[in-house]
């Protein structure tokens, strides 16, 4: 007999596969020798209530055969000598859309500006020891793209894109840890990720793709209406059927050329403000409170936090329970952070954005810049950043206390964020907008969960970089611009997507779409 139960159970069962499978084989009323396979296909913490517990849903085969393993297959055919596309930008979205190009039978090249996993490594070591910022080779930039070097989180809200299950097997497929297919929230971790992303690339390559590294798309070739392709940095001409356009929302470059070219580009919301950090014993407390003796058998806890404050949403974003505050500037004279973690969540800090909902009506000042009112704004703030810091890579910081009660700051807790913290009264630099609707949602947060706002907080400017601010409009069943033919604009840097999952699901369909239009698109 094969079922599948629902079990809710304390942490430390869950935690022990003999437990979970005795606990498994009463809920299906056999016994235990009966029982010849358990596997997990859902499981979450839940720690609203008490006491907490662990839900799972299992498949549990009794009294007969344990059937085969099952594990998701990909198959990608030799293009070699087939039709051609262009793919800009090799993070999540590229690289979905390489591999399902080729699955429909065209060959992928992908351009990107920045280098490979590997060299990215060594950018970004230079980057926290010497402060040395290479503007196509750092956290944003390179391949597998901003991702790459972060929490590795897999969740997305959103079921309107596309199939998520199929997303996480092909990770899966190659070289992600099984829990992402069963987690409730899954993550692969920062340590992970970059074998992951070089296993994407050798497939494409295996397959007969092309990708080159140090590669950056300068400009669009456009002619009556319709994209053949693109002029590199080197002056190089590209051409191609297809360019699928999947820079991230970081490239701003790319912006500042479709509307130099008369590319329709629109305004869209986005967010903004700066990271929180906390000692992660301190969230653990918070959310596990009053039972210590499960902590062994539970995950680093994380939170979700949201408040209206002025009529706009104040909220966490990003949350990385035993994670980093790392350095996501682009270019010299700006301060940008992120966060990110290991897979094991080990660090003993937690991190969060902790943002506010910037709508286009607050953009009145930078409406001279039209669609990119908005990056314009995130310019601003980041420079600001950069002069209220002290020098390099060094981020302004703040204890949270002292930014609700409007004290200019002397000293500063520890921290992960290793170019080191400078002590800088954000309360009074930052956009009284942004300023005040932070103040009221950290008293909002701290109200929902007791001891949020301590002097154990540090708050870390400025997190400005949550989604693009700029949406290059498509067509909602061919994936192209309304103006250029050929052009598919995906992913997070495009405005329709935001995070690793959702942007290469994004990157998959608007692959699909460009192979049906290869099939019937007229010779260039």
């Amino acid at each position: 007999m094969c079922t599948e139960l629902d079990l809710a159970l304390a942490p430390c069962v869950a935690a022990d596969p003999a437990r979970l499978a005795l606990a498994a084989a009463r809920a299906a009323e056999a016994e235990p020798g009966q029982v010849t396979s358990l596997r997990i296909l859902r499981r979450s913490v839940d720690a609203r209530r008490r006491p907490i517990l662990v839900n799972l849903r299992v498949a549990l085969t009794v009294a007969e055969p344990a059937p085969a393993p099952e594990s998701p297959v990909f198959r990608y055919p030799e293009v070699t000598g087939r039709p051609h596309a262009l793919i800009v930008g090799a993070g999540p979205a590229g690289l979905f859309a390489a591999l399902r190009l080729i699955e429909c039978g065209v060959r992928p090249i992908l351009l990107e500006r920045g280098r490979d996993v590997s060299a990215r490594k060594r950018d970004i070591a230079r980057l926290h020891r010497d402060h040395t910022l290479d503007p196509e080779s750092n956290y944003s930039f390179g391949e597998g793209g901003a991702g790459t070097f972060s929490d590795g989180k897999l969740y997305t809200r959103s079921r309107k894109r596309g199939d998520n299950r199929r997303a996480l097997e092909r990770l899966f497929f190659h070289g992600a840890p099984e829990e992402i297919l069963f987690e409730a929230h899954p993550h692969i971790g920062s340590d992970k990720l970059p074998s992951v992303v070089a296993r994407l690339r050798e497939a494409i390559l295996a397959a007969g793709g092309e990708i080159r590294f140090e590669t950056r798309a300068d400009e669009l070739l456009l002619r009556q209406g319709r994209a053949l392709g693109v002029r590199l940095s080197t002056g190089e001409e590209l051409t191609a059927g297809a360019v699928l356009l999947a820079t991230g929302h970081s490239a701003r470059d790319v912006y500042e050329t479709l509307h130099r070219q008369g590319l329709r580009l629109e305004a869209k919301p986005f967010a903004m403000g700066v990271r929180i950090e906390h000692p992660q014993a301190l969230i653990d407390a918070l959310q596990y409170r009053r039972e210590p003796a499960q902590l062994p058998f539970l995950p680093p806890a994380s939170y979700t936090l949201a408040h209206q404050a002025q009529g706009r949403g104040v909220y966490s974003f990003c949350m990385c329970p035993g994670g980093f505050i790392v350095p996501a500037a682009t270019a010299p004279g700006e301060t940008v952070v992120n966060g990110m973690s290991p897979s094991r969540r080990n660090s003993p800090f937690a991190n969060a954005g902790l943002v506010v909902e910037i709508r286009l009506e607050d953009l009145a000042a930078f409406a001279a810049h039209g669609p990119l009112a908005g990056l314009r704004y995130q310019q601003e703030l980041e420079r600001a950043a950069f002069s209220h810091a002290g020098g390099g890579q060094t981020a302004p910081a703040q204890r949270a206390t002292d930014f609700v009660s409007a004290h200019t700051p002397h000293d500063l807790p520890e921290s992960s964020y290793l170019p080191g913290l400078y002590p800088s009264p954000l309360h009074a630099w930052l956009p009284p907008a942004l300023a005040s609707r932070l103040r009221e949602g950290l008293l909002a947060f701290d109200r929902s969960l007791r001891g949020f706002l301590t002097r154990e907080a540090v708050l870390v400017g400025v997190e400005s970089r949550t989604s693009s601010p700029v949406r290059i409009p498509r067509d909602r069943d061919t994936f192209q611009h309304p103006q250029a033919a050929g052009l598919f604009p995906l992913g997070e840097g495009a405005g329709y997507a935001g995070g690793i999952l959702s942007s290469a699901i994004d990157g998959e369909n608007g692959a699909a779409a460009a192979a049906a239009w290869l099939a019937v698109a007229p010779a260039l």
